[in-house]
């Protein structure tokens, strides 16, 4: 296997950006990747996600063995560094992702699609639940906006979470005018009007007889 042949994902990319910085251990790019807070960008939430992922990218030759550390009061660790292959690649990765849309699957264009499964009232109800949601991780973000502020931080080092801040309040917005129009009664169905649209498109669907 070979780099240019390796299948990028965010943890991937993360990591050899560590490792651009410097040589390092697993455990201190799981660190950094929280106390940067990247881990709202790249999930870490399984304990051997980066380990696993180290693993791919050493077999794929986007990163090398450097060293290994040895301390009485610690395991070994092994630490890696980026290859030529990994720089070479993680550019490649970085231009392709910010110039192309990636075709992403996210849960929620598939909980719409299976709308009419549900009643309008409970529709209503657990649309109202993701309003809230929305808003407290609106107020989540505005607070830790105003601490980056507050610490100085470059808006370059923080432009993730402005676009993740300005994706929540698009998709907010996009929720409640939804939530307006099921209370209003102009977005609604019930069985025997879904049987009636099932009906009618199996009808247009079927094969014409020759």
């Amino acid at each position: 296997m070979t780099g240019r042949t390796q299948r990028r994902s965010p943890l991937a990319v993360q990591l050899l950006l560590l490792l651009e910085e410097e040589p390092m251990h697993a455990y201190r790019m799981q660190g950094m990747i929280k106390e940067r807070r990247k881990d709202r960008i790249v999930n870490i939430a399984q304990r051997n996600s980066v380990y696993q992922t180290l693993d791919r990218l050493l077999r794929a030759e986007l990163i090398t063995v450097h060293d290994t550390e040895r301390t009485p009061s610690r395991p070994e660790r092994t630490v890696y560094r980026i290859t030529d292959a990994g720089r070479d690649t993680l550019y490649t990765w970085l231009h392709t992702m910010l110039a192309t849309p990636a075709r992403e699957f996210p849960e929620f264009p598939v909980a719409l699609a299976a709308l009419p499964a549900l009643t309008p009232d409970l529709a209503v109800e657990l649309l109202e639940a993701r309003v809230q949601a929305l808003h407290d991780r609106l107020d989540e973000a505005a607070a830790e906006a105003a601490e980056a502020e507050r610490m100085g931080l470059p808006r370059l080092f923080f432009l993730e979470e402005e676009y993740r801040r300005a994706v929540t309040e698009a998709e907010l917005r996009w929720v409640e005018g939804l939530l307006d129009d099921l209370r209003a009664g102009r977005l609604t169905w019930d069985r025997e009007w879904l049987e009636q649209v099932s009906a009618r498109l199996n009808g247009l669907e079927a094969p014409n007889d020759v």
